[in-house]
């Protein structure tokens, strides 16, 4: 895979923390690309950071596909890097990424070879606004997680990945996910049940409806643990249509298809891991200097190999956020939780972290990637 569509182009993105300056992107040109991908200019390990008080600590959410939505992105322009991240994009992508997100159409920003550069470069310029309103919950930032693809802006967000590397991976990434999509008409389903809803079962008799109907290998799965008794299954389209034909026997009390063009995070999505993989062998990827959590099971993040593999073991496997949400926000007794704020577009982060966690989701707030110019 040649990164060279991508070197040269870099916006010079700060983020102040401890008094010192973090590049979430350095000149590419520094970094020299090898057969194993760019290579760190040092090998030595940056210091973790100080541990703060939990009540003067703060914590960032990072959206995904799907929160997206036609003008977003609007009156952020005048803060910090966001305009030369935009024109970065343009030239990492080949289109104009920020008329896509403030004019459409909404059909194009849909698709998942545009909304998830969309989702990723707008969650950051969100990040700018952030750090231009309020700086102190840039400087006291712990912990960051991101949902799907939210997940680079998340390590983009912790130095772990510089700015157009990561992006030109989340190019790379969406593409295969598309292609992957286009070989079997499938999709996700959201689902609501009742505490007796016994998920992986219902499940197996999708699985064995589609057999049933001469489909070999059929694939219906978990894809995402949202909160209690809300997840997100996917797979092929006959499989769906069961569980919403059966909703009732099955024990759901909702069922919505999402719109997006394929099962996501499931083996149908083998096809998109091995472009990804072979895109982030090239990258630079360093350790995260803040708490990063993976969607694959909610843990931390502790070198940059357990980075790579995470992220490409991610696209066939369900985001556990509800346990990601568990593993931030557990705490003892009395203890204060930390100031949460969700970067990007929509409020989706918010609402199932009220739902996880109230007293948590006390301390929440959304930066929106709207704004009414003056």
């Amino acid at each position: 895979m040649n990164l060279s569509v991508s070197l040269g182009y870099c916006s010079k993105v700060r983020l102040f923390r401890n008094k010192a300056t973090v590049y979430l992107c350095r000149k590419l040109s520094d970094v020299p690309i090898s057969s194993d991908g760019p290579q760190s200019s040092s090998g030595e390990e940056k210091p973790r950071r100080t541990r703060r008080v939990p009540g003067s600590a703060s914590v960032l959410l990072f959206p995904g596909q799907g929160s997206q939505f036609v003008g977003m992105g609007k009156g952020l322009l005048k803060y910090g890097n966001v305009k030369e991240m935009f024109a970065v994009a343009q030239k990492v992508l080949g289109y104009d990424l920020l008329s896509l997100c403030l004019n459409g159409p909404e059909k194009d920003l849909m698709k998942t070879v545009h909304c998830q550069p969309a989702v990723f470069v707008c969650s950051l310029a969100a990040v700018e606004r952030l750090n231009h309103e309020n700086p102190g919950a840039i400087e006291s930032c712990v912990t960051a997680a991101g949902f799907s693809v939210g997940e680079f802006a998340a390590l983009v967000f912790s130095g772990a990945m510089n700015f157009t590397e990561a992006l030109f991976a989340v190019k790379v990434r969406a593409e295969a996910m598309q292609k992957a999509s286009d070989q079997v008409p499938s999709g996700m389903l959201s689902v609501i049940g009742r505490p007796q809803a016994n998920y992986k079962y219902t499940c197996v008799q999708a699985r064995e409806h589609c057999v049933s109907l001469g489909i070999q290998e059929p694939v219906c799965a978990i894809a995402n643990y949202l909160f209690p008794d809300g997840r997100v299954i996917a797979g092929h389209n006959e499989a769906l249509d069961f569980l919403q034909s059966n909703s009732r026997e099955l024990k759901f009390t909702r069922t919505r298809l999402l719109p997006v063009s394929g099962a996501f995070h499931t083996a149908l999505m083998e096809p998109a891991v091995e472009p990804l993989r072979d895109v982030l062998r090239q990258i630079e990827v360093r350790r995260p200097e803040i708490s990063v959590h993976s969607n694959v099971d909610g843990k931390r993040y502790m070198h940059d190999k357990h980075v790579r593999n995470q992220l490409a073991k991610q696209l066939v496997s369900p985001v556990k956020w509800e346990q990601t949400l568990h593993e931030i926000y557990e705490r003892s007794q009395g203890q204060e939780f930390p100031h949460t704020y969700e970067v990007g577009p929509g409020r989706h982060l918010g609402s199932m972290l009220q739902k996880c966690n109230m007293k948590a989701f006390k301390n929440y707030t959304h930066v929106d990637v709207t704004l009414t110019e003056d």
